[in-house]
């Protein structure tokens, strides 16, 4: 069964896109990765004969493979562009998924009410000694006195 995938994926690769790696995955299935276009298509055996379970996602940021977004059995008898037009169709649900996706995610971001300007680095720090600080500068007072009293304390009576 994987051969007749690995074939029937690089035939189907070809019609998708240009630039393309074709591969086998754990489960016996194949890949298609679409560096260019940031997505990935996957064809793994069900257990019925001549058929597949056909799966798209996109890519992440580093090369990764997100989870897939689209899922459909296919039948393998059916031509290389029937199986490319169910891919394209899997391919839109994956670019409609991350659309409706990101509008959401940039209000999110977007504040409810505009920042004041950025100052400087030097005017936004406090001019104030922190407590912090003190303490430090207190600890280090009294190891300097404790030093002084054990050098000078004990010879200068």
């Amino acid at each position: 069964m994987y051969a007749e995938l690995r074939d029937t994926a690089t035939e189907l690769a070809g019609v998708l896109w240009r630039e393309h790696t074709v591969y086998r995955e754990r489960g016996g299935g194949v890949v298609i990765r679409g560096e260019h276009v940031g997505r990935w298509i996957s064809l793994a055996p069900t257990g019925g004969k001549d058929q597949a379970r056909l799966r798209a996602g996109r890519l992440l940021d580093g090369g990764t493979t997100a989870p897939a977004r689209s899922e459909i059995v296919v039948d393998l008898s059916v031509g290389t562009s029937e199986l490319a037009a169910v891919c394209r169709r899997l391919l839109a649900d994956v670019a409609a998924a991350e659309t409706e996706r990101a509008p959401a995610a940039t209000r999110a971001r977007r504040p409810s009410r505009p920042q004041p300007p950025a100052r400087p680095a030097r005017e936004r720090r406090s001019r104030h000694t922190g407590l912090g600080s003190w303490a430090v500068l207190l600890c280090v007072v009294g190891v300097v006195g404790l030093w002084a009293y054990s050098v000078f304390g004990v010879y200068g009576s």
